[in-house]
């Protein structure tokens, strides 16, 4: 049976000036409890993201699954557990091509029309959003609210992650909502350890 922890880490490469904060930040969270952490790089640098990959990998062992966004040939590469995409990317059965039958496959929504084609996909879960405003996407798509992860929750089955302006203060009701996992950025930000912490006191 296929399970998603309650609390999903994106480290975003924007977020951080260098590599060295980033891998700092990934292994607080490690050692917070955190056990599955999305790379994400925008900016389409492969062998940054590579070097990057490879030193998350060795640094944090298999004690976090770890999932590459958008790249699929990179998550086999660096030897990840999965790859993420997004609408914009490679299709999920282009990236489950790349990837095979074990890695994590997950894939981003922003409606009820998407969520639809995701679900019929070999996709392992799903996310939606943003559920709230969010400062980590440059032009975000509309915002979906609670009623939008009831929404998406009575159209699959599979594992749903919530995404989009999620904090320490609304992700309870994000999963009472009916999203099996929330999936965080900024309100992971300054001090990832703490943040890490907290989330998972609250989430149970």
């Amino acid at each position: 049976m296929f399970h998603i922890p309650r609390l999903y880490a994106i480290l975003d490469i924007f977020c951080f000036r260098q590599g060295e904060p980033l891998l700092t930040a990934a292994a607080a969270l490690a050692s917070a409890g955190v056990t599955l952490i999305q790379y994400r790089d925008k900016s389409g640098n492969a062998r940054q993201m590579l070097e990057d990959a490879h030193e998350l990998k060795r640094r944090l062992g298999n004690s976090v699954r770890l999932i590459m966004n958008d790249r699929a040939d990179l998550a086999v590469v660096a030897g990840f557990d999965g790859v993420h995409v997004g609408q914009e990317d490679l299709s999920p059965e282009g990236a489950r091509k790349v990837i095979g039958d074990k890695l994590w496959l997950g894939v981003s929504t922003h409606n009820s029309e998407q969520l639809r084609e995701a679900d019929k996909s070999s996709a392992d879960y799903i996310a939606v959003g943003p559920v709230f405003a969010t400062a980590s996407k440059t032009n975000p798509d509309p915002v979906i609210g609670l009623e939008g992860i009831r929404k998406a929750r009575s159209l699959t089955r599979k594992p749903l992650v919530a995404i989009g302006g999620i904090t320490r203060a609304t992700c309870l009701s994000v999963i009472e909502a009916g999203a099996d996992s929330v999936a965080v950025i900024s309100d992971l930000l300054p001090d990832p350890g703490k943040s890490a912490e907290a989330f998972l006191r609250i989430l149970g």
